[in-house]
């Protein structure tokens, strides 16, 4: 039997859907966890030298970020791999924020890319929380220590800078946009976790609010993102626990220096 919470997160989606005159044909897309091409080096690049060569390498490498990802048999029960991307993840956050300082997160949030598009090897996982229809993506990616850095403090600015701001979606709905601190554990060696909220309201005057958790740390000279979110309930505990978990594994897997593919 459907447990009651789900129910209502349910109805929460179809409101918001309504009064966004929703786009998306269906519930779903394209998977998230799509692999992505390799990179050929030039023909002409040199050989690395035996010295190099010599020992475990000191960058992240595409396997040992796959290697270092948090999936659903960690997290147990509600969660399962993916079966898309949620379609409030177009509904809702491809929309235009009435303060130019505040466009970023959005944009951010959208394109799943906290730490830039251009970050170097990385890899994704997608997870969707059966009981009430939330959905988690995770990520593992290489990117300097000092970018990492200047990133967490410009998500650790926003509670400040963009507390409260409306947004308009692409169907012209206008939502209210909050953004709060979220505790995140000791986890890594530099993090900031948020809480955001995207209310609009249904066209019997409900109020409907989509909810995200957002949470980055650097773990040495890698990064890691999360986020969780859905209308329903959003389970904080699920996002702290990926997140410490995340950030022991991919310590690990650096010890290692290597990965067994």
């Amino acid at each position: 039997m459907t447990p009651p919470r789900a129910a209502r997160a349910a109805a929460f989606a179809a409101a918001l859907s309504g009064l966004l005159a929703a786009t998306a044909c269906s519930a779903l897309s394209t998977p998230p966890t799509a692999p992505r091409p390799s990179i050929t080096p030039p023909s002409s690049a040199p050989p690395p030298s035996p010295k190099a060569s010599a020992g475990p390498s000191s960058a992240l490498t595409e396997a040992m970020a796959q290697a270092a990802l948090v999936t659903d048999a960690d997290l147990g029960e509600p969660w399962t791999p993916t079966q898309g991307v949620a379609t409030w993840h177009d509904e809702v956050l491809k929309s235009k924020a009435d303060r130019r300082g505040c466009q970023r997160l959005l944009d951010a949030l959208y394109a799943d890319e906290l730490f830039g598009a251009d970050a170097g090897p990385r890899a994704v996982v997608g997870m969707d929380d059966e009981w009430n229809a939330a959905q988690m993506r995770y990520q593992v990616l290489a990117r300097p220590p000092a970018e990492i850095d200047r990133t967490l403090a410009w998500l650790r600015s926003l509670p400040r800078t963009c507390s409260q701001f409306a947004a308009t979606t692409t169907t012209g709905a206008v939502l209210g946009v909050q953004v709060a601190e979220l505790s995140l554990p000791a986890a890594g060696d530099a993090r900031q976790g948020l809480r955001v909220l995207l209310t609009g309201e249904s066209p019997d005057g409900e109020p409907t609010t989509l909810t995200l958790d957002v949470a980055a740390l650097r773990v040495g000279q890698d990064a890691i993102s999360v986020t969780n979110g859905g209308f329903g309930e959003v389970q904080t505990d699920a996002t702290q626990a990926a997140v410490r978990l995340g950030a022991e594994r991919l310590a690990e897997v650096r010890r290692q220096g290597r990965v067994q593919v």
